[in-house]
């Protein structure tokens, strides 16, 4: 039987340390590597960013909307990037956030962790904004497959706090939390058995690495055993010096996220900039 999601993901990150590689082909990227703006270029760019991570880091984060914006062909070139990634043993995390209600949420669920899709990934970001409840399909979804799942929580982008630091009233109830909170608090319910035994759980939140967690009412008692997605190292400001001091006793269950800071280092020098950046991480971690 295979393992479930939280207890491949902290082998993988206890085996090469907490960097999850980005795989962004962007317009600029793809002319800086020397790659045509098509699916053929994006293939090609995200296979050899799967060869660069072989054996240096243990996850990778294709962001989805570089390859849909070439339409079925740029599905097919991201088909092939993420079989590539978990043929080498590297955990896929499509970063697709998706998010939506009924009959529809559980499409996008078989699309992206349905065994034998061609779209088949080892986890999948989605987003709470239909309502925490909407989700619970899919993560039971993601549960029963070994898969995992990231809830946008607290987001880096400068327009979030706006709303996911908002307070929020249940009608039935005098209960004052932030959104994310809310958010975090609805949707961790299947990470509840892992607390027992220091594991994660296969539901992780998506948690900026430029969020101060008190602002955004998030606190250890709902991230212990819980996967934290922090994209906002690199290029948005955060270092690997930044991840102790930010996540405090929850550190080692953060995959600290970089995308443009390693993939602009070219091809050329790709492999060697993704072994350096894991080398930090891991001994900030003391690993």
């Amino acid at each position: 039987m295979t393992a479930g999601f939280g207890v491949r993901l902290r082998a993988a990150m206890d085996a090469y340390g907490p960097l999850c590689v980005g795989i962004d082909p962007h317009a600029a990227l793809l002319e800086q590597w020397g790659l045509g703006q098509d699916a053929e270029g994006a293939r090609a760019f995200g296979l050899a960013v799967v060869e660069a991570t072989a054996g240096r880091a243990g996850i990778v984060k294709p962001q989805v909307a570089f390859f849909e914006r070439f339409g079925s062909r740029g599905f097919a070139a991201l088909e092939d990037v993420q079989a590539a990634a978990r043929a080498a043993g590297i955990i896929v995390l499509a970063d697709a956030k998706r998010g939506d209600i009924g009959s529809t949420m559980a499409g996008y669920a078989d699309a992206w962790l349905g065994a034998g899709s061609p779209l088949e990934a080892d986890a999948v970001t989605i987003s709470p904004y239909l309502g925490p409840e909407s989700l619970r399909e899919t993560i039971t979804t993601a549960v029963k497959a070994g898969k995992g799942v990231f809830v946008l929580a607290a987001t880096s982008n400068p327009e979030a706090p706006a709303l996911q630091t908002a307070r929020t009233v249940d009608v039935a109830s005098t209960d004052d939390q932030t959104v994310a909170q809310r958010v975090a608090r609805d949707v961790t319910w299947a990470n509840g058995s892992a607390a027992f035994d220091g594991a994660l759980g296969p539901v992780g939140l998506v948690i900026g690495a430029t969020v101060d967690l008190h602002d955004a009412g998030l606190d250890d008692g709902v991230l212990t055993s819980t996967p934290i997605l922090a994209p906002g190292f690199g290029v948005q400001g955060a270092t690997p010096e930044d991840l102790v001091p930010r996540f405090g006793a929850v550190a080692r269950n953060v995959l600290a996220s970089e995308s443009r800071s390693i993939l602009s280092a070219g091809p050329a020098r790709i492999a060697d900039t993704i072994e350096e950046r894991a080398a930090r991480y891991r001994e900030v971690l003391g690993g």
